[in-house]
């Protein structure tokens, strides 16, 4: 709940827990007031992938805001355990992941039993496949927590690509590719609209289900929106094996004149 007390909830002396969505990767997009309250905050909480995390580098969220930051405000980076690899059972990428939030939520809750705000950052929007989404779930609870939306990478898309995403009274469908190809075929079948995420190497599935429903030459594709290395790429043309998790297949609304 942004910022309003619960029944109960025993808050004096705790710090505040921060969600703040960063935009999609232009660090122009950040909105004031995630700004003001960044600048704000003693401690920074940032998600970084493992390998990112063993060089140094701080991932693209953290990148965006690296510029605003004091030498006096704390960084926490909240480092991924796993990505990609494949694990050994009877470990589970479900399991590993939700003890990973578990963790990150500790460290994150000894900070705010000391009085220090935390402000987690998170690109695009916290609620929107936002990572602090879980942390807010394990946290909120306890602590006094607001969240500040953001930019989300779906819009930044639209806004490169120039393509309107829903005219009029038209229902716009926010797609996983990691369903499987015969639920996203059905899904999309139905979609007036349709924005379909988490392609990387989903990706070949994806456009296979487009040609087969006809939406091949109403679908647009980008890598990295908004970002320096962002890339429009005609459909064709995509390596499948070479789509990042940072890209998106937007198949926008028919269009209406009025």
């Amino acid at each position: 709940m942004n910022g309003m007390d619960r029944p109960g909830m025993d808050r004096p002396g705790k710090g505040r827990l921060l969600g703040l969505g960063v935009g999609p990767g232009d660090p122009e997009l950040i909105t004031l007031k995630a700004l003001r309250l960044l600048k704000s905050a003693p401690v920074v909480g940032y998600f970084v992938a493992k390998a990112k995390a063993n060089v140094g580098q701080g991932g693209n969220a953290f990148g965006i805001i690296e510029a605003h930051l004091e030498d006096s405000q704390q960084r926490l980076p909240l480092v991924y355990p796993v990505t990609t690899e494949k694990l050994e059972p009877p470990l589970t990428y479900e399991g590993v992941i939700s003890d990973f939030y578990d963790t990150c939520a500790v460290q994150i809750a000894e900070h705010l039993d000391a009085g220090r705000d935390v402000a987690v950052i998170c690109e695009g929007d916290p609620f929107f496949y936002g990572s602090y989404m879980y942390l807010h779930d394990r946290l909120a609870e306890r602590y006094e927590a607001e969240v500040i939306p953001g930019v989300c990478s779906m819009l930044g898309s639209a806004a490169v690509l120039g393509v309107p995403l829903v005219y009029r009274n038209q229902s716009l469908s926010v797609l996983s590719g990691v369903l499987p190809e015969d639920e996203l075929r059905e899904r999309l079948r139905n979609a007036e609209a349709a924005v379909v995420m988490k392609l990387g190497r989903n990706f070949e599935k994806v456009r296979r289900v487009l040609q087969a429903l006809g939406l091949h030459d109403r679908a647009h594709y980008v890598e990295r929106a908004t970002m320096a290395n962002q890339r429009i790429v005609p459909l064709d043309e995509v390596e499948p094996m070479a789509s990042p998790y940072f890209s998106m297949i937007v198949v926008p609304g028919e269009k209406w004149r009025g």
